[in-house]
């Protein structure tokens, strides 16, 4: 029968000095190491043909109960036949891979929206999606590792702004959810999504369109239209003749901002908008009346400058430089509000809805809003620009009259 050491007290423990290793009794093959006056814990074992030396820390940082302790359980893995060492190797291994895997979700959403970014429009989209997120979710959960974020911690950060910004809420909470989605497919996280509106989040917040007041752009009363036309006209600078255009083809600022030459086919009064530059991504016909067709033949046009209506520098215009024409005229709409260039889309559906008799869907096509229903969506094959042309040109005459032309308007 092998000769049992002597099992050694904490006190007598700590009386070692001499190098080598000090079987300590208590625990088969635990020692205490003592190497140039350093002292750590050992434990020798036997699996299988091979001898090993297991590491179980220092001292007395680790005592000696627990390092009693550590090696009972290294023992019980001997005893079913694993390898202590190389158990915990896999364990370290699963550590770090967890750790590689980790992501912060500030750091979530830098790398999404590096990887989106090629798909915005403009600059103007991702200052959108930073500074969002970087007010309202970076503060309590940015620190976070994705993994780690539940529903807590959404609603943390949704419910102080759901009710008093509620839009901004609304979007904030679709780029949580995106971000999430992403982190998920990178393999970051598991499980569901915790920002998820449908079947989630709509069970625990109000809708936002029960709560929220629908903002409109200010709008020009169309009785005042050819009165805001007529003080654009008299304002000099290329910014009033964008803002003009706009107005003459119920376009988007962006549109006529990017206008370029190669677009106009002004001999058949049609300005063709590529889909990258349309907010539906969908090419659009615009037909133009005469009044449009005169003022893009007065633009000059500049050698190695695509551009209809050129900013400093020939680049396109700022969004600003048409808002600033606006403020300068200090037009109203009905509520006191100044008026701004998007509003006179509203100003030419009004027009088209009270003084005409052109079918709505007429003016929806003219504004090019994508159609809801996708049914009439798969079934609309033409753009009806005969008609579309009679109506720009009555909405032209109605703030602009122009001079006759032998040129045959078609009527709707």
């Amino acid at each position: 029968m092998p000769k049992r050491s002597r099992e050694l007290s904490a006190m007598e423990v700590g009386r070692l000095r001499e190098e080598g290793d000090h079987n300590v009794g208590g625990i088969p093959g635990l020692y205490l190491q003592i190497i140039s006056g350093s002292r750590a814990w050992i434990l020798r074992f036997k699996i299988g043909t091979r001898r090993r030396r297991m590491g179980l820390g220092s001292f007395p940082a680790v005592p000696l109960a627990q390092a009693r302790e550590r090696a009972r359980e290294a023992h019980k893995l001997i005893d079913s036949g694993v390898d202590p060492i190389d158990a915990r190797d896999v364990l370290k291994k699963a550590a770090v891979a967890s750790q590689a895997r980790a992501l912060t979700f500030k750091k979530a959403c830098e790398r999404f929206i590096a990887a989106k970014e090629s798909e915005w429009r403009n600059p103007k989209h991702r200052q959108q999606w930073e500074k969002t997120l970087e007010t309202y979710a970076e503060p309590i959960m940015g620190h976070l590792d994705v993994a780690e974020i539940g529903q807590d911690e959404v609603l943390r950060v949704l419910d102080p702004i759901w009710r008093t910004k509620t839009e901004t809420a609304s979007r904030l909470r679709g780029r949580i959810e995106q971000v999430l989605d992403w982190a998920k497919t990178r393999g970051h996280r598991q499980g569901e999504n915790p920002a998820a509106w449908r079947g989630h989040l709509d069970k625990l917040l109000p809708k936002p369109e029960k709560i929220a007041k629908v903002k409109h752009h200010a709008a020009v009363p169309v009785e005042e239209a050819a009165a805001a036309v007529a003080a654009i006209r008299s304002i000099e600078g290329v910014s009033a003749q964008a803002l003009l255009f706009q107005v003459l083809t119920a376009g988007r600022s962006g549109e006529i901002r990017g206008a370029r030459w190669s677009e106009f086919d002004l001999d058949a009064g049609q300005w063709d908008v590529p889909e990258e530059r349309m907010k539906a991504k969908r090419p659009h016909r615009v037909p133009l009346s005469r009044q449009a067709v005169d003022l893009i033949k007065s633009m000059p046009r500049y050698e190695d400058c695509e551009l209809v209506f050129p900013g400093r520098k020939m680049q396109p215009l700022s969004d600003m430089s048409l808002t600033a024409c606006m403020r300068r005229m200090k037009l109203q709409d009905a509520a006191g509000r100044p008026c701004v260039p998007h509003g006179f889309r509203s100003t030419f559906r009004d027009w088209a809805a009270e003084h005409t008799l052109y079918p709505p869907e007429l003016a929806e096509m003219a504004l090019a809003h994508a159609i809801e229903s996708k049914v009439e969506a798969a079934y609309r094959r033409g753009d009806m620009f005969a008609k579309r042309l009679a109506m720009m040109q009555d909405w032209a005459d109605y703030c602009l009259p122009a001079r006759p032309s032998k040129r045959k308007r078609q009527k709707a």
